[in-house]
């Protein structure tokens, strides 16, 4: 019997994978003690039942207390503490070693949800093995649990917000596919428990300004709501079955989110059909009273959360006080017990309250943390991640035979630049220097200075640097942003806007420093590879570069990419999710939360760098589009086909991006619309057919009120590489196709 259990632990630290496992224990029955039978620590008879057993033996006090996100201990059912706090934006953050991915927006930038299923799949092997290790010393504290509250389904509206790295950028239909993989991963597939919680956040209609998020009110029109500050939510809760919701801290249409009955009961629940937990962001809840000032005292604001339906509060202040809100009648015992069950029944799913040999997932061990295996998905997501912007004369790849190369600037080596936000710790990172260094031949010989500071002038003004420029075969500037500029409000120590960029260009250091190094270089190529959270302005410094790669956050391995893909064992094929303005000068406000000129759906302006787009060394080229039909009713499928062909020197895989344009409205609609993705991988002159599905009711415009509509008319079609932007062309993209057909 040892070794059969023995097998299937070395079984699940090889593949990271308890598929088989589930289904042989899919059906059986936990063998329990007699004097457990019948209670609610039997998971012989049915949750609900388990459910209404537990709560019917709790005090009000204890009810109360279970409804905080550290629940404690409740001793006299031997039940023990539980903290709801955990993150796992990019792999498990904030609690010690575990393998850190690329950020969330450098996720987005691969356009591939299966291999974001497969991260979050990881992910939720790692957060099972750290749970147990920590049960079994008795660590039962903030960011050891199972709950995750992740991923970020907020829309990425300005690059000014400094949050906005946690997303899967603008693109509501990209940020839907890509949680609904990562919320599968992460909760498996197990018939009988979940893996790991999910958690949607933050509902709804929040991107910044951070300064203002205690006491922001969002008032977006019912198209916008519905068009693009909705979808991925709703996704989620229909598709992804997610197990949690979060509210956001500011208020939309005038109500406080955690405090909206008609965000929290009438949309998410009787509209979408939520039946999950819902809890509050961190004091959101300490905002109504002092914030958003709606209410006068701590008891009506825990009373006005609870009835809306937010079950567990994150804070220390409030829900203790719905004890006096019902000795005042402003809440019932009743209400706090509907709310509860909530909390509960995602306990019972994680098999927290089942006797540890039932739960096939406690026997997930340590070795599977920072694994091999992990190693190398955090690598082929790094490499997937990384944008190609630029590529003249096509200087990229360098040989690694190159005998004389440079390496500057403040984000060259540090891991400081790998991690982004809500991260982990790892005993493997490697700093973009490293990365470098170990591609090329032992011969050659290679410099790093710092070189620059990244927000100030050098205060010594000899700089040797400039010095020895003329003399190499190529300089690689690594240079950009870091989570001390731009993140949550607390979180970025450099900021003076509390995380949010309202500066959109870099530190002018940085660029002025650069322009130095191209003069001193004169015809000597220079690769500038940034790190970055959200977009720059790009417009000074892509004259200045041969060649640029736009890094993010890359994670652990990041260094590692970055050096694959300069010395060509991998190439390039990230792909913006955000669009990169020339200026904030083509943005509305950064207040205004109307999507008018914002995004690549309804921006006139024409974009530094659109959505969609990015480089590869070698080329594609796309034929023979066609669709099944050219006329179709509602509720029929428009099939979508073209050839696709490898016609460069390199392997590589491309990015295939589908976009439509509808018939004229008498309302706003976007000018191109992201429909479907698919990545695909092809030798040198090797060709394929690409197919894409799309029902009519996936072509539904919103209108302004709200309501959704199938337009009749001619709706035109877009295959390519990109956005279907005359920009793209220019940049280097491939050339796109399109067609027409007509909905009646």
């Amino acid at each position: 019997m040892q070794g059969i259990k023995t097998f299937w632990k070395r079984l699940i630290g090889m593949v990271a994978c308890l598929s088989l496992f589930a289904w042989i224990h899919a059906n059986d029955n936990c063998i329990v003690p007699d004097s457990l039978k019948g209670t609610f620590w039997d998971p012989n008879i049915p949750i609900e039942r388990r459910i209404d057993l537990l709560v019917g033996q709790l005090t009000l006090e204890e009810k109360v207390k279970q409804m905080m996100y550290n629940a404690p201990a409740i001793e006299r059912l031997g039940i023990p503490e539980y903290n709801w706090w955990n993150e796992c934006l990019h792999g498990i953050g904030r609690n010690g070693r575990a393998t850190v991915f690329p950020q969330a927006i450098g996720l987005a930038a691969t356009f591939d949800d299966s291999l974001l299923y497969r991260i979050s799949s990881a992910i939720a092997d790692e957060a099972r093995a750290k749970y147990n290790a920590a049960v079994a010393i008795g660590n039962h504290g903030q960011y050891s649990g199972l709950t995750f509250w992740t991923p970020n389904v907020n829309i990425f509206r300005d690059p000014r917000w400094g949050r906005g790295q946690e997303t899967y950028g603008e693109d509501p239909y990209l940020t839907s596919r890509l949680a609904i993989a990562f919320v599968k991963g992460l909760q498996g597939n197990y018939p009988k428990y979940l893996k790991a919680a999910a958690c949607a956040k933050h509902f709804v209609v929040h991107s910044g300004p951070e300064a203002l998020r205690h006491e922001f009110n969002a008032t977006p029109t019912k198209k916008d709501f519905f068009e693009t500050y909705t979808p991925a939510f709703e996704a989620l809760a229909k598709e992804a079955k997610v197990e949690g919701f979060m509210c956001a801290y500011n208020r939309t249409f005038d109500e406080p989110c955690c405090g909206n009955k008609y965000l929290l009961n009438d949309l998410l629940r009787n509209q979408w059909g939520f039946d999950g937990y819902i809890t509050s962001d961190c004091w959101a809840i300490v905002d109504f009273y002092q914030g958003h000032k709606v209410v006068a005292t701590p008891e009506e604001a825990a009373a006005m959360a609870l009835k809306a339906g937010v079950e567990l509060n994150c804070g220390s202040v409030f829900y203790p006080y719905l004890i006096k809100a019902v000795e005042k009648g402003l809440v019932t015992e009743a209400e706090i017990d509907s709310r509860l069950k909530h909390l509960l029944r995602t306990r019972f799913k994680l098999g927290l309250f089942d006797p540890p040999a039932c739960v096939p997932f406690n026997q997930v061990s340590a070795d599977v943390v920072n694994s091999p295996a992990h190693k190398a998905l955090a690598l082929e997501a790094a490499e997937k991640s990384i944008v190609l912007l630029k590529n003249a004369n096509n200087v990229l790849p360098l040989s690694k035979n190159i005998r004389y190369l440079y390496v500057i600037g403040p984000n060259a080596n540090t891991s400081e630049v790998l991690l982004g936000n809500y991260y982990g710790q790892s005993g493997d990172m490697s700093p973009i220097l490293a990365g470098i260094t170990a591609k090329v031949n032992i011969g050659t010989k290679i410099q790093y200075k710092y070189a620059f500071l990244p927000d100030r002038k050098n205060f010594n003004p000899i700089d040797w640097v400039l010095g020895d420029l003329p003399e190499v075969d190529a300089t690689i500037c690594v240079m950009g942003l870091s989570g001390l500029y731009e993140g949550e409000e607390g979180e970025s120590i450099a900021s003076t806007t509390k995380g949010d960029r309202l500066d959109y260009s870099l530190p002018r250091a940085q660029i002025e420093y650069l322009k130095r190094v191209r003069a001193a270089l004169k015809n000597k190529p220079l690769i500038v590879v940034i790190t970055a959270g959200s977009p720059i302005d790009m417009t000074e410094i892509e004259p200045l570069a041969d060649a640029i790669l736009y890094a993010w956050y890359p994670g652990e391995q990041g260094g590692y990419a970055v050096g694959n893909i300069i010395f060509g064992d991998a190439t390039p094929s990230g792909r913006l999710p955000i669009t990169f303005p020339k200026s904030l000068d083509q943005l509305p406000p950064y207040d205004d939360y109307s999507m008018e000129g914002r995004t690549y759906k309804y921006m006139k302006a024409e974009p530094m760098y659109p959505f969609g787009f990015g480089l590869s060394y070698t080329t594609f080229q796309y034929s023979g589009l066609s669709t099944n039909a050219k006329k179709y009713k509602s509720k029929e499928v428009i099939r979508i086909t073209a050839t696709l062909k490898n016609t460069g020197k390199f392997e590589g895989e491309e990015v295939v991006q589908l976009y439509v344009s509808v018939p004229p409205a008498k309302f706003r609609t976007p000018q191109f619309d992201l429909k479907g993705f698919k990545r695909v991988h092809l030798k040198p002159q090797e060709e394929t057919t690409i197919t894409f599905e799309i029902p009519t009711e996936k072509l539904m415009s919103i209108d302004e009120q709200g309501n959704k509509l199938l337009l009749n008319g001619q709706y035109k079609f877009y295959v390519g590489g990109s956005a279907p932007f005359e920009r793209s062309i220019e940049l280097g993209a491939s050339q796109w196709l399109e067609t027409t057909v007509i909905i009646q």
